[in-house]
């Protein structure tokens, strides 16, 4: 066995997602198809259901695995209170794609006051998207003022 040259596997990030879900072959699948998710590894266990998977999105790690040891689906809960913020190159080609692969519109594609593209989609295993494009590149002080704005409008409705 060798010595760990660093803390943590090339590659990965400090803070890595670990996706619980229901079906996790299937939404191995899902994310190749949505997302141009590139499997690095999958670890069935001793049911073998998958028990851990590396999965590359752009340049980032998501880890997933089915329920067990406590850990419990979004489907199992009724939902999540955390999303993935997924930043692309072409928030529109992404989310049709998303979408033909089976994910649900939760919020519309739009242009946002901080300088995003931006929607938010939930996958079929209860996994929660914000789909993202950078636009325009905001200072705080321009971001702020177009919060506000964004704000008292929103307020009118």
């Amino acid at each position: 066995m060798a010595q760990a040259r660093n803390y943590r596997p090339d590659g990965v990030g400090t803070v890595t997602p670990y996706l619980t879900l229901k079906g996790a072959p299937e939404a191995i699948e899902f994310y190749k198809r949505a997302f141009g998710a590139e499997e690095r590894m999958r670890m069935p266990g001793p049911d073998g259901r998958i028990m851990h998977a590396n999965l590359k999105i752009g340049d980032s790690t998501v880890y997933l695995a089915e329920e067990m040891m406590g850990m419990k689906a979004p489907t199992s809960l009724g939902g999540t209170p955390v999303s993935m913020h997924l930043y692309v190159p072409d928030c529109d080609a992404t989310w049709k794609q998303a979408v033909a692969a089976g994910a649900k519109e939760k919020m519309p594609l739009q242009d946002m006051f901080w300088g995003d593209r931006y929607g938010v989609l939930e996958d079929p295993f209860g996994h929660v998207w914000a789909v993202s494009t950078q636009k325009e590149e905001l200072t705080p002080q321009e971001m702020g003022e177009r919060g506000k704005a964004a704000m008292a409008k929103m307020s009118q409705s």
